[in-house]
C-alpha cells in the first residue's frame, strides 16, 4: 500500500518527468529508494517505510535497499531497514548476502549487528562460500571468532576447496581440485 509521501514523490516525480506510463513511475520511484539507501538518506528512507514500501524489492543485479546501505557503510539506514522488517537474508544475483558485503567492504559494526540475525550463518554464494571465508580472506579476525562463536563452520568447504580456516592460514585454491575419472 503505497501512502501520501510516496504519492507526493510519484507526483513530482510524474511533473519533472512527465511519465505518463505508470511502469515508468514505479521503475522510477525505486530508483529514489536505492538512492536513498546507497546514500543513507534516512529522511526519504523514513517515507518509503512510512508508506508501507516493500523494503525487500530488489534490483536487477538483486540489490535490496539492505544490501545497499549495508555496502556504502551506513549503520543507521540498516538499522531502521532492519527494525523496519527488511529481510537480511536475501541474496544478490551471485548469492551474497548484506552480512558477507559488511565483510568484504570491512563495515566490521555492521557486520556486528547482521551476525545476529535469524539468517544462517554458513550460508553459501553462487561460488559455495560463506561469510566467515571472506572474514578470514580480509583477515578481519575478531569477526571471524564472533561468527565461530555464533556457530560457523570454519572448515566448510567452498567448489575450490577452500575453507575459512585454511583461508586464515595464507592457503587458497584458486580453482577446484581435480577430479580424474579412471574409469574409462
Amino acid at each position: 500500500m503505497i501512502l501520501l509521501p510516496l504519492y507526493a514523490m510519484h507526483s513530482s516525480i510524474s511533473e519533472a518527468s512527465h511519465f505518463s506510463d505508470p511502469e515508468e513511475v514505479a521503475m522510477e520511484l525505486k530508483n529514489h529508494f536505492f538512492n536513498a539507501a546507497r546514500e543513507g538518506d534516512m529522511e526519504v528512507l523514513e517515507l518509503f517505510i512510512e508508506s508501507r514500501y516493500d523494503l525487500d524489492t530488489q534490483d536487477t543485479k538483486g540489490y535490496s535497499a539492505l544490501i545497499l546501505a549495508t555496502y556504502y557503510g551506513h549503520l543507521d539506514a540498516v538499522e531502521r531497514l532492519l527494525t523496519a522488517g527488511a529481510n537480511p537474508c536475501i541474496k544478490d544475483n551471485r548469492g551474497n548476502t548484506a552480512f558477507m558485503g559488511a565483510i568484504f567492504k570491512g563495515e566490521e559494526k555492521i557486520a556486528y549487528r547482521l551476525i545476529g540475525t535469524h539468517c544462517n550463518v554458513d550460508e553459501r554464494n553462487n561460488a559455495g562460500q560463506t561469510a566467515a571465508m571472506y572474514a578470514a580472506l580480509f583477515e578481519r579476525v575478531e569477526l571471524l571468532q564472533a561468527m565461530k562463536d555464533w556457530g560457523a563452520d570454519l572448515n566448510a568447504q567452498d567448489a575450490a576447496g577452500n575453507s575459512a580456516a585454511q583461508l586464515l592460514r595464507g592457503g587458497i585454491r584458486l580453482t577446484s581440485p581435480i577430479n580424474y575419472d579412471h574409469s574409462r
